[in-house]
Formats: structure tokens, C-alpha cells, sequence
């Protein structure tokens, strides 16, 4: 089987997904629809996969470029003759995909694609419906995501859901006291934030929730990870707080490097806005980390009856003051849930299982392609 890989960029996700096909019997071609302004993955696009050179990912993607991004992609086709296009998000590459004509088409849906950036206005709910009417299987990583599918017309039968995953090798309960030594951390209670510092992700709200909690035990500690365009207001709510130094600002950091950070901590923090099955989520419970997280429904769908964590209401600071208080306050009765965590990571969670749903989605979407094609 030919497999093209249409993508908006090339992200860790990207890289990870791109290494498993590529360690499949599949022909596997990785075309990147646009170049970021920040780039988040350093690493090489994995051996083994052909890279195409074409007028798209040389700059950020702009709709006017539409027209002629779709004929160079039909150019593209022509030449690689795919079995299958997998392309995702649903509002860029996939609606060029879609465009393109191409089937089998399996679109891959980022989660906030279709829970947040379908609904924003009238362009973007037009664009979705085209896609997803011209498209042949939906990868989807939580049944939100398949229930705002069907909302647009989309037949939950031609849905495979799959959460992406996380390697349970790299990602362990193993305690680690590396950067609780370098900080002099080592009797903290340590909250963990990864996601990035934009509004869709809330760091502004378990900033201010954290802020408030630190400030009644001076024992908690909290290390943020990435950046973004929240950079100042972040900044500023600690300042005001008068807790700027119990806050360690990582940045990006190495892909390596990241399951200490998870065994470092005593509790994962997101307040995240929208999520499907959040990466960050998993390999926080495969590390045995309980969970403090909003009540979205991608979070419901893993945390709800779980024993592995809490919820709390969307948006609410005071909720995280009070969420991070109580797991502090619980500090030596936590054994059992970071049990639970490791045990619904274990469960839910196997990259190298949940691989295969995706792989079922290409050869669906060829049978059901056959099907049509024979039926006409």
C-alpha cells in the first residue's frame, strides 16, 4: 500500500506517526502543507519516508493559496499514485485533500479541529462539512470528536476512533530527583504544566489557580514547560502573586528529556479550553501522575469513574486553587491513584496497540472505496 501523509506541519505528533509507518511494509510519502513561524520538532523526518518537495510548506498557509496549493497537490498525486491520502487537520490539509478529489481519503482529526475550530464561524463550518463530505474514513482520537463529526452529517459507522497513545517503555511511574536536586525542590510538592501558553490551553487559569494555592503552602512548587504568546500574562499573574520563585520556566525542551520532568512531579495540571484524548494527559497517567484537569469532554471521556484523578469546571481558577490544595493535602494517600493512572495507560493508552486502529482506517477506507467504485 502507498500511504500519503498530508499534514499542516510537522510536529512531534507528526514524527511519531511518520515512524510507524515507516516501520510498516507500506510506501510512505510525508507531504507538509506549511512552514511555521516556531518550529516544535527538531528531529529529521524519520528514514525510511519520502519527503516531497512541492509549493506548499515553504511558509505559513494562507487561504488565498488555496487554488494553487490544490493543483500542485493534484500534481503530487499523479506522480506518487497513493493508495490512500491520510491528511489532517480537518480545515487545511485535509479540505485540500478534499478538494484534490482524491479517493480513498482518510481524514485525521486533531481534536480541536472539529470540537472548537469547526464552530467558529460560517467559512470554517462550510469548509468542515466539505470535508468531511468528501471524506471516505474519519481517524478520530475520542468519541467527542465522532459525536461533532456526526453533527455535521458524518456517519459514525465510518469513524474509527483511536487515542494516538504513548510509549509505556519511556513513560514509567520510576520516581526521579534530578531536577528537584538542581532547584532544591527536594521536599516540594511539584506541580506539572506542559501545555503551551496560548489561550486555548488555559495556563492563564492554572496560573492564577496555582498562584492563589501557593500562596497558603509555601511547599508547592509548580514547573511549566513550552511558551507561547501568553508569555507576559503568565509572567505577571506569579509577579502579582508574589510566588515568581516557586514557578520554574523550562521552555521547549528535548522530546528526550521529557519523562523526567513526569517523574519529577506529584501532580499534572491542564486546564485546557478543548482537548480530545490529550497526549500530555497519557503520558502523564502511563507515568503514575494523578491528574487535576478541566471537565471537557475529551478529559470526561478518561478521568470520569477512573480513580486516576480529578475534574473541575472549565475555567474555573478557583476550582484549581482548591483541585491542587486537596491533592497536597492528600499527599500521602496518593499511592492508589497513581496505580490507577499507570493501570488506564496500560489499559487505553499502548501506542504500539492503538497503532493498529489507524492502519484498520486505511485498509476501511480502501474496502469502502472498492464497495463504491464497484457498486457504479
Amino acid at each position: 500500500m502507498k500511504i500519503l501523509y498530508f499534514s499542516r506541519s510537522y510536529t512531534p505528533h507528526d514524527h511519531r506517526f511518520l515512524s510507524a509507518l515507516a516501520e510498516t511494509p507500506y510506501q510512505v510519502s510525508f507531504l507538509q502543507l506549511e512552514k511555521p513561524e516556531r518550529r516544535t520538532e527538531e528531529r529529521s523526518v524519520p528514514g525510511g519516508v519520502n519527503a516531497i518537495q512541492w509549493d506548499g510548506g515553504k511558509k505559513l498557509f494562507h487561504w488565498r493559496d488555496v487554488p494553487a496549493l490544490t493543483l500542485d497537490l493534484q500534481r503530487v498525486i499523479l506522480e506518487v499514485k497513493p493508495d490512500v491520502i491520510h491528511a489532517g487537520p480537518v480545515q487545511s490539509a485535509a479540505y485540500l485533500a478534499a478538494r484534490s478529489g482524491f479517493q480513498p481519503l482518510v481524514t485525521m482529526s486533531w481534536g480541536s479541529d472539529l470540537l472548537l475550530d469547526a464552530e467558529r464561524n460560517d467559512w470554517m463550518r462550510r469548509i468542515t462539512r466539505y470535508t468531511l463530505k468528501r471524506t471516505t474514513v474519519l481517524a478520530g482520537d475520542c468519541e467527542a470528536v465522532r459525536d461533532k463529526a456526526g453533527q455535521f452529517g458524518f456517519p459514525a459507522e465510518r469513524t474509527v476512533l483511536f487515542p494516538w497513545g504513548v510509549d509505556l517503555q519511556r513513560f514509567t511511574p520510576a520516581r526521579s530527583n534530578h531536577f528537584r536536586n538542581i532547584l532544591g525542590w527536594q521536599d516540594a510538592f511539584i506541580v506539572l504544566s506542559l501545555r503551551s501558553w496560548e489561550p486555548l490551553y488555559g495556563v492563564d487559569v492554572l496560573a492564577r489557580g496555582f498562584a492563589q494555592a501557593a500562596r497558603q503552602v509555601p511547599r508547592l512548587r509548580l514547573l511549566m514547560l513550552s511558551g507561547g504568546s501568553q508569555s507576559e500574562t503568565i509572567r505577571q499573574i506569579f509577579e502579582q502573586a508574589g510566588v515568581l520563585d516557586k514557578v520554574h520556566f523550562t521552555g521547549q525542551i528535548s522530546q528526550n528529556d521529557l519523562p523526567l520532568y513526569y517523574q519529577a512531579a506529584d501532580l499534572y495540571v491542564s486546564a485546557s479550553h478543548s482537548d480530545g484524548s490529550s497526549v500530555s494527559l497519557m503520558e502523564a497517567l502511563a507515568s503514575g501522575l494523578p491528574a487535576l484537569v478541566s471537565d471537557i469532554p475529551g478529559n470526561r471521556e478518561w478521568l470520569a469513574d477512573s480513580g486516576a484523578g480529578w475534574l473541575f469546571p472549565d475555567g474555573d481558577d478557583q476550582a484549581v486553587t482548591e483541585g491542587i490544595l486537596n491533592a497536597y493535602q492528600r499527599r500521602g494517600e496518593l499511592q492508589p491513584m497513581r496505580l490507577a493512572a499507570r493501570a488506564l495507560a496500560e489499559k487505553r493508552a499502548d501506542w504500539p496497540v492503538n497503532f493498529k486502529r489507524l492502519l484498520y482506517a486505511y485498509e476501511k477506507a480502501q474496502e469502502l472505496t472498492n464497495l463504491k467504485h464497484d457498486r457504479e
